[in-house]
């Protein structure tokens, strides 16, 4: 059983429970310090938040709460930097903003961590290391690091490395510039660890992690003439143990899987994964909430969910007619869409994650609301739950998380909301889940709410 309730149905208590919450908690939020993005590194030790202000925010688990039975999931500020600054683009009088789209995790290979942030032009690649020691004694310089007075060295003296206070530095290493017309809405690291990729609205390209002068395109979907535009990339990943695979969606809710082998520009796709549309159930919004926001594939690279505006999708790579399972997140704003149209929302891009076993997806709300769908059993209420990131649950540290229900229709149950009281401008966007425990970031305006599973 995915949670335990102890009513009816009508949201009782579940095994999650609030952990942390990394924020001000304050009604008073700028926008440059809503989070656009949150990524755990591969074995969860780091987990790193990027902002609209172009801020790099690491957090570190806490040492202790690994120790602890039953452990604990609880993190620290590790390090944070300016990773992006707002420039200005002359040649087309366009201002850049400096707003963190993705972050991306390498492998660690030292003692050093490296990660590759991106804005809507540029990409970096960060270098976080620790520094915990420092050298004394020099001949030709004072400990201040003003250079000596040649003539009042009468003596040579060999240097000594002392401890120090730790100081965790974040250096840029490689800067991959001026290679998309439109703006970057996905990176992602090749299995090799060494090539990577980033796609705009019409084209992706593979870049090596060693050269920052040049890069491949390896998809271009522009058209000759722009009049002609009926879709654009909306999201892009490299398969976790082939190299030579990666898969985008677009707009019109479709997804192709490409094979590197197969041609240098990858203009014909190996596969199409795409849905057959019910005609009696289109609608003037039909195009729009079938546009992908999000696409993930699975740990094992067996599977594929992609995440459209109501609902999620899990695909088996082998099978390219139909998903194998659907996931609705939140059907009852059906009947809400022309009032979501007016005010923007349906344009709202979610994302989506897998949890580390894959038995598990978890993907954004509204009204601070977050789900979690178990894997086999189906859409019932058994295997799906919703949560809420918000200051209640802050309040109430490591006492179980109660599950939220919504009332589609004006007869409403105990404990149900009512979908005509939901807040839309609280949006859970983005998500993430620890790679090897029950452990889950969910970013909410400000603030990283942290929660964890009890069971």
């Amino acid at each position: 059983m995915f949670y335990r309730s102890n009513s009816d149905g009508n949201g009782g208590e579940t095994t999650w429970c609030f952990s942390q919450v990394k924020g001000t908690l304050e009604d008073d939020v700028t926008e440059a310090d809503l989070i656009s993005c949150v990524e755990f590194n591969h074995d969860g030790e780091l987990l790193a938040t990027g902002d609209k202000g172009g801020r790099v925010v690491i957090f570190q688990r806490d040492p202790a709460s690994k120790q602890c039975v039953p452990k604990k999931g609880e993190y620290n500020v590790y390090s944070t930097f300016q990773s992006h600054e707002p420039e200005f683009d002359y040649l087309k009088s366009l201002e850049i903003e400096e707003k963190i789209n993705k972050i991306r995790w390498l492998k660690r290979k030292n003692q050093a961590h490296f990660l590759l942030s991106t804005n809507d032009k540029t990409i970096k690649l960060w270098k976080v290391s620790e520094r915990d020691k420092r050298v004394t004694g020099y001949n030709t310089r004072e400990e201040g690091g003003r250079p000596r007075d040649p003539t009042r060295i009468t003596s040579l003296r060999v240097p000594t490395v002392r401890p120090a206070e730790l100081m965790v530095e974040a250096s840029p290493r490689r800067i991959f510039a001026n290679a998309h017309t439109y703006h970057i809405n996905s990176i992602s690291l090749n299995s090799d660890q060494e090539t990577y990729l980033s796609a705009d609205d019409l084209r992706i390209n593979l870049w090596h992690l060693e050269i920052t002068d040049q890069s491949f395109n390896i998809v271009d979907i522009k058209p000759a003439n722009m009049e002609e535009l009926t879709e654009v990339i909306t999201a892009a990943e490299f398969h976790p143990t082939e190299c030579n695979l990666f898969v985008y969606s677009s707009s019109k809710g479709t997804i192709r899987l490409c094979d590197m082998r197969a041609a240098a520009l990858c203009d014909r796709h190996a596969k199409l994964f795409e849905e057959p549309e019910d005609p009696h159930a289109r609608s003037f919004f039909s195009e729009i909430i079938s546009s992908i926001s999000d696409v993930k594939l699975s740990n094992s690279g067996r599977y594929m969910m992609s995440r459209d505006y109501l609902g999620l999708k899990v695909w088996d790579l082998r099978m390219e007619t139909k998903p194998v399972e659907t996931y609705p997140v939140h059907e009852y704003l059906r009947s809400k869409l022309c009032s979501l149209y007016e005010n923007d929302c349906i344009f709202d891009k979610f994302e989506c994650c897998w949890s580390g076993e894959d038995q598990r997806l978890m993907t954004g709300s509204y009204n601070g609301f977050f789900r979690i769908f178990e894997r086999g059993c189906g859409a019932g209420r058994r295997g799906e739950l919703t949560l809420e990131a918000c200051r209640d649950a802050a309040q109430r540290p490591r006492q179980p998380l109660r599950a939220r229900r919504v009332a589609a229709s004006a007869k409403r149950k105990k404990d149900e909301i009512s979908v005509d009281c939901l807040d839309f401008t609280k949006k859970i966007l983005h998500t993430a889940w620890h790679p090897h425990e029950s452990i889950i970031a969910v970013a909410a305006t400000n603030n990283l709410f942290i929660f964890q599973d009890k069971f």
